[in-house]
């Protein structure tokens, strides 16, 4: 799966929140300065031949939706910050929010629960 770049995630982050949506949706959904109608139209085009978004015709214009899931799209971010970052190692990377981000016992406990969680 190809990697986003910030402007086509954070197209892609009001897709999945929106489900499906026109340009001129899509810029609506966006935070200020907004960007010109062009450079939205263009990211999506972008989107679709990296398979991420596909479209449907809706009267003069499209409807477009995403292709690959919030979740999917996720977990190849983290596998991919992992691996690139913390070679491969989940323990490093914990680690090291922990050590750089003062991560409290509570939610250190509640990430342990979660691992619990996927061993049982």
């Amino acid at each position: 799966m190809k990697q986003l770049t910030k402007a086509e995630e954070e197209i892609m982050q009001i897709l999945w929140e929106l489900k499906e949506a026109n340009v001129a949706g899509i810029i609506d959904s966006m935070s200020e300065p907004k960007p010109a109608y062009n450079t939205v139209s263009t990211i999506v085009r972008i989107l679709e031949n990296k398979g991420f978004v596909d479209h449907k015709k809706a009267g003069k214009g499209y409807i477009y939706f995403p292709l690959v899931e919030k979740e999917t799209y996720s977990n190849q971010s983290m596998k991919q910050l992992v691996n690139n970052y913390f070679n491969g190692s989940f323990k490093s990377m914990v680690s090291f929010f922990m050590k750089k981000n003062d991560l409290s016992t509570q939610e250190l406990e509640a990430i342990l629960k979660e691992i619990d969680k996927k061993d049982s």
